[in-house]
């Protein structure tokens, strides 16, 4: 399929990459057919596009890389809406804001993108445990770590 992309234009991806997120992201509920889409040029980022508003676009990271303690603890309900039944199958990610301003780049850590690998159908949960903040400074947490 043709997907019309905030960051690369028009861009041809697979069907099977794409993701179903029923009830949106929390602020854009409207929106639940999305692709990840890799940017090559930024490893290890990617990008959250909605498949039906080009301009709904969200920078996604891999948590672990800069948070090796990072836990996502789902509810067996919310494991049973994306039909999740291994952790092995569970993709997470984190959305990324980088300020215009030059402040610190930031990571959502307490409302991560769980997507299941096994049938392309994800949600976004929100972590009530008070470490898990809106806005972690990635580069101050991979030097913690000496990563």
């Amino acid at each position: 399929m043709q997907v019309e992309t905030k960051a690369f234009g028009t861009i041809e991806v697979e069907d099977k990459r794409k993701i179903i997120i029923h009830h949106g992201l929390y602020g854009f509920e409207d929106y639940s057919e999305f692709v990840i889409i890799p940017d090559e040029e930024h490893p290890p980022f990617y990008w959250l596009q909605s498949t039906k508003e080009t301009e709904i676009a969200f920078i996604l990271i891999d948590p672990f890389l800069f948070r090796k303690d990072y836990e996502v603890n789902v509810t067996p309900e919310e494991e049973a809406e994306i039909g999740l039944a291994e952790s092995d199958d569970a993709l997470i990610f984190v959305i990324v804001t980088i300020p215009q301003d030059g402040s610190p780049m930031t990571a959502n850590l307490q409302g991560p993108i769980v997507i299941n690998e096994k049938n392309m159908t994800g949600m976004q949960a929100i972590l009530a445990e008070s470490k898990w903040r809106t806005k972690h400074d990635i580069i101050a947490e991979l030097n913690q770590t000496g990563n």
